[in-house]
């Protein structure tokens, strides 16, 4: 295992695992292996040293405490010392944001008391750091858990996709819900190099429940002309001859049979107005009350994403120039309120003890005096919340500063920044996961779960359970 920034980051600068394109595997020509072994060169180069006192071989040991995964994804990136690392800045910082110290931390009564009311339930790591700057690399890096831009970058799976993978054989002949489910969320990563089964299933909520669900001509019409259709071209469909790609066509239609004509997807998707208004009806707040539904049904899904944008307040990002704007008074109340009713709830349901809900951006912003344009701009220093499936909630994880521009107390053993691919490797910890299992693909690659966790790069944050 590597403790310690500074190790880590020199582990990193001699060991880069997120360099090398697509295209360039990792392999010599016959030339280059010629000259090299003229020389005296072992195998050992080819492969790259590592240290024994820097790495190790990892048996992982799972935590196992949550069923399900609610993801949301604050797009945008929202400013740290805001709201979940609150610095009050003299002459900066609005008074209306009323701060208060609620479990052991300071926090914005004024502009998130909702989920203020929920910290007994939330540790806030304050330690998270991101890799990049710009909101595109960001965003997919948060939902991959590796660099876009790398090896396998462009083939690699929505953390939600290796969770349906590995929940497959969980799932019963009777749920007919897609294991990954992304509520407004259209732009979400996909499922890579994995089955089309695995892919998110996008949709975004309505009262009235999921489009497409019921036929013009009525149900026993729809089953008739299905029949017949099967009748016909069923030799394509199953054992293929064509290949994977119409048994996959096929799993399709049959999924998509199996939710229509379906009480228990009409209850699940739809919704009262007094439930939405309870959510603070916004689209966001009713995707969170979908979530929520979703998971109490227990008809398969294991993960859903919810995204929540826009954070991105390069100007006016209290809304003093213009209290319209995007800014946070006008983009928090509908996370406050969406967030603080899914956690009430779910933990008003017993759901909250097996569901494990995570809160991150993609980055975070700017410290101190505003810019010019009285906003913050990107920056690397960060945060991410977790609450449910046995975290023990009501308190931060490592600390920052007085300012918030860099951490003073990691909080957790690996002494280090906490990293995009920590926090993977705690989903799926957190989910009975093995986060250095390594799978073959197609293109005669390897991977791993969580990039280079085998060899103790990264790691899950144990102390989030104590």
């Amino acid at each position: 295992m590597i403790f310690g920034e500074d190790k880590h980051k020199n582990f990193l600068e001699r060991k880069p695992h997120t360099h090398r394109s697509f295209s360039q595997g990792p392999h010599f020509s016959r030339r280059q292996f010629f000259e090299l072994a003229g020389a005296g060169i072992t195998a050992s180069y080819l492969v790259g040293n590592v240290e024994a006192d820097e790495v190790s071989t990892v048996n992982a040991t799972p935590q196992n405490k949550a069923k399900n995964v609610i993801f949301i994804l604050m797009t945008g990136a929202p400013s740290h010392t805001d709201t979940f690392d609150l610095k009050m800045v003299n002459g900066v910082t609005p008074t209306k944001f009323a701060p208060a110290v609620l479990n052991g931390m300071n926090w914005p009564t004024g502009l998130l008391p909702k989920i203020g009311n929920q910290l007994k339930n939330i540790c806030v790591v304050r330690t998270l750091h991101s890799w990049a700057l710009v909101h595109a690399l960001g965003q997919t890096w948060t939902q991959i858990g590796r660099n876009p831009a790398a090896a396998l970058g462009d083939v690699s799976p929505n953390i939600g996709s290796v969770v349906a993978y590995e929940k497959q054989k969980e799932r019963t002949v009777n749920q007919v819900f897609p294991s990954f489910i992304a509520l407004n969320a259209t732009g979400c990563a996909g499922p890579g190099y994995f089955d089309a089964t695995y892919a998110p299933f996008k949709t975004n909520p309505a009262s009235t429940g999921l489009i497409n669900t019921t036929n013009i001509n009525g149900q026993a019409r729809l089953d008739a002309r299905l029949k017949f259709l099967h009748s016909i071209d069923d030799p394509l469909r199953i054992s293929s001859p064509l290949g994977k790609d119409p048994q996959d066509y096929d799993a399709f239609y049959s999924a998509a049979r199996g939710m229509m004509y379906n009480s228990t997807v009409s209850g699940a998707f739809s919704y009262s107005s007094a439930d939405s208004i309870k959510y603070g009806n916004s689209s966001f707040g009713n995707a969170c009350l979908v979530a929520k539904q979703v998971i109490a049904s227990n008809q398969g899904t294991r993960y859903i994403q919810i995204n929540y944008g826009n954070w991105d307040m390069h100007q006016d990002i209290y809304g003093e120039q213009d209290p319209k704007s995007n800014n946070l008074f006008t983009v928090a109340p509908a996370f406050d309120n969406g967030v603080g009713a899914l956690l009430a709830d779910l933990e008003a349901n017993g759901m909250l003890q097996n569901t494990l809900v995570v809160m991150a951006g993609e980055f975070g912003r700017t410290v101190g005096a505003l810019s010019g344009a009285g906003g913050r701009d990107h920056f690397n220093q960060q945060f991410v919340a977790f609450a449910g499936a046995g975290v023990k909630g009501g308190r931060p994880l490592g600390s920052t500063n007085a300012g918030g521009s860099d951490v003073v107390d990691f909080g957790w053993k690996y002494n280090r920044y906490v990293r995009p691919e920590d926090v993977e490797a705690t989903i799926y910890s957190a989910m009975g996961i093995d986060w250095t299992k390594q799978l073959d693909t197609p293109f005669g690659r390897t991977f791993e779960y969580v990039p280079s966790a085998s060899a103790g790069v990264y790691a899950p944050i144990d102390e989030l359970w104590g």
